[in-house]
């Protein structure tokens, strides 16, 4: 039982800090008006490609006007 507290104990920051990059991502996605490529792609990259969709959108997603 202590290996399962552990464990969740390990991965649940790492869940918070997931859930908390795909919503910036997601946000960011929505006000944004132009994408390097289809706004819809950058959608499905965000929410199916777990932490490293989100990133992906903020570094090559994004048009830095």
């Amino acid at each position: 039982m202590d290996e399962i507290a552990n464990l969740i104990e390990f991965l649940l920051p790492l869940f918070i800090l997931q859930f908390i990059l795909m919503v910036a991502a997601l946000i960011v996605w929505f006000k944004t008006d132009q994408t390097k490529g289809p706004k819809w792609l950058w959608l499905v990259i965000i929410i199916f490609v777990n932490t490293i969709g989100p990133i992906l959108f903020f570094i090559i997603g994004r048009r830095h006007d």
